[in-house]
């Protein structure tokens, strides 16, 4: 009877305070991608995800900046809900050079749907309808490369992924790889351009299937870093984390048997009741390309290079925008970019987006926030 409660009136303070369980994959935000079909450079050179260097490069010698839980936003569409981990959707994401996108999947009713940790606390509306607008990218960008990291969170078999991926259309451009299992033999982006087979997609807790061979179980190809991270001093290190099986060895190890890496670099905040959220009073410090300074984002980058001996695969951020991270991918990529919009390096607000909040109201929508927690009785990592 008391989970119930607290569930209504967690659902209640949602809906009254911040607007969490609202639908939030269309940004307010009025800025509109350029409909380019391709970029080429005033030399008549066609760039391949924002550069004609990385066209011969192989896919798995890229750093691919990723945005975390990019379908969460913090914008006027959720209030500015503190959960929010980017001001930014992931069509303008990929318009400024990001080029993994990763987000949260779980059961709505039989659904896949993009929710943070709980539908009840942030509701990025259906996976398919989010595809479905990533499809519309791609479509008018025919030169990128785009990657997708899908965290499964109620562990949904492949064959629901597989279903999802074709009714949004999705799939024509899904890319299937030589082996079921880690390898360093991965096509150039310009094979991958050509073939039309351009979207690399990850999935956590699946098993591979033949059905659909372009959804790929996350740990068969990629390790990743600490992601918890809590103190910035030692929590961004280069220290394999996932998947167990590798967290005994070294990352140079990993790399060597043919796994990319996962750099994830973003920092929280514990609050009561288990509750974690991004500590954005950070975020400029944390995205920075600052080579020397402890906790940035350049720093981190630089020190994994160093260790593993090759330069981080992927990277996940929060808040993209800001630093901006993007150039840390291209410090690592060693080019000067072509054919990104430019988006403000700003944090966005609701006093900067001309709206107007109070405590009361910011108060209110954490209340929501713990009380849903407390509803489901267990710690929650936004």
């Amino acid at each position: 009877m008391l989970p119930s409660v607290f569930t209504a009136i967690g659902a209640l303070l949602s809906l009254a305070g911040l607007a969490y369980s609202v639908p939030q994959i269309g940004s307010t935000t009025t800025i509109t991608p350029p409909l380019a079909t391709q970029t080429r450079l005033s030399t008549g050179r066609v760039a391949c995800n924002n550069s004609p260097d990385l066209c011969t490069r192989s896919y798995n010698n890229i750093t691919h900046m990723g945005a975390h839980d990019v379908a969460f936003l913090r914008d006027s569409s959720t209030s500015f809900s503190v959960s929010g981990n980017t001001f930014y959707n992931a069509t303008l994401a990929l318009s400024a050079g990001i080029r993994l996108l990763q987000a949260q999947v779980h059961d709505s009713n039989g659904i896949l749907q993009l929710c943070h940790s709980s539908c009840s606390l942030l509701d990025g509306g259906t996976l398919e309808s989010w595809l479905s607008k990533i499809k519309a990218w791609m479509d008018i960008n025919p030169n990128e490369v785009v990657s997708l990291l899908l965290v499964n969170a109620d562990n949904h078999p492949i064959g629901d992924y597989g279903t999802v991926f074709q009714t949004s259309g999705i799939s024509v451009y899904g890319f299937t790889p030589a082996l079921r299992s880690a390898t360093s033999n991965w096509p150039t982006l310009r094979t991958m351009i050509a073939a039309k087979n351009r979207l690399v997609t990850f999935v956590t807790n699946i098993e591979s299937s033949a059905d659909v061979p372009y959804i790929l179980p996350q740990f068969n190809y990629v390790f990743e870093t600490h992601f918890e991270v809590t103190t910035s001093s030692t929590g961004f290190n280069c220290t394999v984390d996932r998947p167990s099986s590798l967290s005994s060895g070294s990352g140079t190890s990993a790399v060597s048997s043919g796994f990319m890496s996962l750099m994830n670099h973003f920092q929280y905040n514990e609050m009561a009741f288990g509750i974690t959220v991004p500590a954005i009073e950070f975020i400029e410090t944390t995205n920075s390309a600052a080579r020397n300074v402890t906790g940035a984002l350049g720093n981190h980058a630089v020190r994994c290079n160093s260790e593993w001996g090759t330069k981080p695969t992927f990277v996940l951020v929060d808040f993209f925008n800001v630093g901006p991270a993007i150039q840390v991918a291209d410090n690592m990529n060693q080019i000067t970019p072509t054919g990104r919009i430019v988006l403000s390096t700003a944090q966005l607000t609701a006093a900067t987006s001309g709206g107007a909040r109070s405590e009361f109201q910011s108060w209110f929508g954490a209340a929501a926030l713990a009380m849903g927690v407390i509803a489901l009785g267990y710690s929650v990592w936004l």
